[in-house]
């Protein structure tokens, strides 16, 4: 393998907050393809739908339109799923 391909890729805004997407929707169960050995964990889903949000309200008005776009439609899916999750684990 070369340099060239052990090279962790670039990361921009858009990578970072889908990479903490990534991330709750693990802890939510719900990444795709990974369902049936999922285990769900309510409270690291909240703390990077927490930070996400953080990131939201500390760069309002720095973002372009494609991001703040981006950050908008992530937490609304997230905290949907989230909502889910929770009233799931409730039930059982």
């Amino acid at each position: 393998m070369s340099e060239e391909d052990s090279a962790p890729p670039s990361i921009d805004f858009n990578t970072f907050i889908l990479s903490l997407s990534t991330s709750a929707l693990m802890n939510l169960g719900k990444l795709p393809g990974a369902e049936e050995d999922s285990t769900v964990n309510l409270a690291h889903a909240k703390q990077s739908i927490d930070c996400i949000a953080l990131l939201e309200e500390k760069t309002r008005g720095n973002l372009t339109g494609e991001e703040e776009r981006l950050v908008t439609e992530v937490l609304y899916d997230l905290r949907l799923r989230f909502v889910a999750a929770a009233k799931e684990a409730g039930d059982k």
